[in-house]
């Protein structure tokens, strides 16, 4: 029988017969009870039992339901008591709510309370399937679980490798929020962490509370230890405090501020050690990045990095690649783009850390600089219109400063058509300069015009492989001609322009320098063919192949100052393959080299192998001509089902040492996991190694304890993500 309790329910003794049902399933109820009404109990019992009077009675049994709202109950009887307005359930008692579940073998429930309270009860909890058992549980009507005398864990019931025994929980399951008293944590049995108080999550929404330790130990600052602080300040704000404890050093000071607004977003970082014991001076660095999207289409983004000393991210950094920054960027920059004009508003400074660094040789601060660029494709006689300019300040304390204006209108006219293209185009470039601290007799405002003529020819051939058709190959030949006649530009400075390495980028670049400080005289033929195989199914490539070199018709008289100028008749070759050999190998090559007797200027290759997610193995190889020659190993590598081997081996043929080296042994079970990774690295500019050992236990759903080594392992590893949380 189905009845409904309201306040003004009738008084009348019942007795009825229905289908016999302990246990509860929520879907088969709420399609029994609709959706149904929070105000009211509803209650569908075998057998109801009512008598009313001077001390009226109800008894329930051959299996009890009740619902109220979206909270569910089930027991095999039980007693009701008008009086007090109560229910006694008793035998088989189970609950079920909104991220909740309780049994046990009775309770109490006063509906106008809303509260259930039950007694050596059993609960289920939260997003994270996490479980437990309590002496006293009671579920408010809000949905929050308060409990005494607790166990908690996210094992499963066969197993209780981890457990948070405390005094008192309140389990709010609305925001996700845990909070215990008298805490202790349990791993293997063996206590780990006291706690008078603890906050937890139960679901991945964000809270304020102390995040997990961090515990690890280095060859240059001795053993550390970090307990950051999180505070969840508000939807859009944030911030976390990492007090980090090196033995060698003292108490470092960490922050980041996080914020997010409607059209804007940022972070700011700051890290103070006072009286660094190892160097005897305080040392700080900071960090703050901001991006705004106006509603007209302007962006605001702002840069600044600073940090105390050259040595600091050699000595608290970390890494290789971080010790080995040498300048920090500063700047602020508005830009805009619409549909025929891009604006560009900037200043820039670098702080340059690198003392080995030349101050004639520092990058120049851009005070301001200042682009506009205007595109209106098929325009008057179908031509496409270019209009590029740019003015900057270059400043520096040594050397040579002051102002340049660029200005380059250009007219081409493409033509394309299916399986080719032609685009003849002719640019004006001209260069000014207003120059301060020039040498005697040196001209203060030097200029330069030249005329700029290209013509950029392609074709795309294709053609099935087989009868079947899954496969096409094709075959993309491209050509580009410039001529850009000598200007003698000896009397220009060099406020940003450099030679970049020659790339299949570069190879179709109109001037082989970048910036504008320097323009090639050029009679130049860039020649490339590429070759692609596809799966017609889904468009996938699986084999790209791309070779090109230049030709130079005529001999080039431009070059930076303190560079030879080359005599050759070619660039080197260049090349590029990547393979898509099997879904779960891939090969990438790309090759530099020169026809004359020179041999290789630089090359690069790496090989994937992935047969499953979690298995995973890198191959790489890096050779730059009288700079570096590489090797690199890395490797994830499942042992068994619960163990896993990770490393990496980088090696430098050039100096025959290895740069970096760690290995490390994962394990994980169903509610527990630990990394143990062993590393040896050069940690400085100047080769100085350290090493380290990390030890990471990870309990799912909870927190894990010891060094961050998962960080590690992504930035070496190519393709690692094991989560074991």
């Amino acid at each position: 029988m189905l009845l409904a309790l309201a306040p003004a329910a009738a008084q009348q003794r019942v007795q009825c017969e229905a289908p016999q049902r302990a246990a509860i399933a929520e879907d088969s109820l709420l399609a029994a009870f609709g959706e149904g009404d929070p105000d009211v109990i509803e209650f569908q019992a075998g057998e109801v039992d009512a008598t009313f009077g001077q001390n009226p009675t109800a008894s329930l049994s051959g299996g009890v339901l009740l619902r109220r709202g979206d909270r569910l109950a089930g027991a095999d009887s039980a007693n009701f008591d008008p009086l007090t307005r109560a229910l006694r359930l008793m035998g088989g008692v189970r609950y079920e709510g909104p991220n909740s579940a309780v049994s046990s073998q009775s309770a109490e429930f006063g509906y106008d309370t809303g509260r259930i309270r039950f007694e050596g009860a059993e609960f289920q909890v939260g997003e994270r399937n996490a479980r437990g058992k309590a002496g006293v549980l009671e579920i408010s009507e809000d949905g929050r679980l308060q409990l005494a005398d607790v166990g908690y864990t996210t094992c499963p019931p066969e197993s209780e490798d981890w457990i948070i025994q405390a005094d008192d929980i309140e389990l709010d399951t609305q925001t996700g929020v845990g909070t215990a008293k008298g805490v202790r944590l349990r791993f293997k049995g063996v206590p780990i962490l006291y706690s008078p108080y603890l906050s937890f999550p139960l679901s991945d929404a964000r809270k304020s509370g102390i995040l997990t330790p961090e515990i690890g130990s280095t060859g240059r600052s001795g053993n550390e230890l970090s307990v950051p602080y999180y505070w969840n300040i508000a939807d859009n704000y944030d911030a976390t405090f990492t007090p980090r404890l090196l033995t060698e050093r003292g108490l470092q000071m960490g922050t980041e501020f996080r914020y997010l607004m409607e059209g804007s977003s940022g972070n700011a970082q700051f890290e103070y050690l006072p009286n660094d014991s190892a160097v005897a001076s305080n040392r700080h660095t900071f960090g703050f990045e901001h991006e705004t999207l106006f509603s007209n289409g302007w962006r605001n983004e702002i840069d600044f990095r600073e940090v105390s000393d050259s040595q600091y991210f050699e000595d608290l950094g970390g890494s290789l690649s971080i010790s080995s920054i040498t300048h920090l960027n500063r700047s602020l920059a508005f830009d805009y783009y619409g549909d025929r004009w891009s604006l560009l508003a900037r200043f820039q400074d670098y702080q340059t850390i690198d003392e080995a660094i030349a101050p004639s040789d520092e990058p120049y601060r851009r005070l301001p600089q200042i682009r506009a660029n205007g595109f209106w494709p098929d325009s008057f006689m179908g031509l496409d219109y270019r209009f590029d300019n740019e003015l900057v300040y270059f400043d520096r304390d040594v050397g040579v400063t002051g102002w340049r204006l660029n200005s380059a209108p250009q007219i081409e006219l493409p033509i394309e058509k299916p399986g080719w293209f032609v685009i003849p185009a002719v640019t004006l470039d001209h260069t000014r300069y207003s120059l301060d601290n020039t040498a005697p007799g040196v001209d203060k405002d030097p200029s330069r015009t030249l005329p700029i003529a290209s013509l950029d020819l392609g074709l795309h051939f294709e053609r099935l492989m087989n009868s079947s058709g899954d496969r096409i190959q094709t075959i993309e030949p491209r050509v580009l001609y410039v001529h850009v006649p000598y200007r003698e530009q000896a009397d220009l400075p060099v406020f940003d322009t450099i030679v970049p390495d020659l790339n299949l980028v570069q190879l179709y670049r109109k001037n082989r320098f970048l910036g504008v400080d320097r323009i090639t005289d050029s009679d130049q033929l860039s020649i490339g063919i590429t070759s692609r195989i596809l799966e017609t199914s889904s468009g996938r490539e699986l084999v790209s192949a791309t070779i090109g070199q230049a030709l130079y018709l005529s001999e080039q008289g431009v070059n930076i100052p303190g560079r030879p100028t080359s005599a050759n008749d070619t660039s080197d070759y260049i090349a590029e393959i990547r393979f898509l050999l099997y879904d779960n190998l891939n090969f990438d090559v790309g090759h530099q080299w020169s026809s004359g007797d020179s041999g290789t200027t630089q090359s690069e290759a790496r090989l994937q192998y992935r047969p499953q997610t979690n298995k995973i193995l890198n191959l790489a190889y890096r050779f730059r001509r009288d700079s570096l020659e590489q090797g690199d190993l890395s490797w994830s590598w499942p042992l068994s089902q619960s163990w896993n081997f990770v490393g990496r081996y980088n090696f430098s043929f050039r100096d025959q040492k290895p740069l970096e080296q760690f290995y490390g042994l994962e394990f994980e079970s169903c509610c527990w996991g630990l990394r143990l990774v062993s590393r040896r690295f050069i940690s400085t500019r100047d080769g100085t190694r350290d090493s380290s050992i990390g030890l990471q236990l990870v309990l799912k759903g909870m927190t894990s304890v010891g060094t961050a080594a998962d960080r590690m392992l992504e930035r070496g590893i190519l393709g690692y993500s094991r989560d074991l949380n």
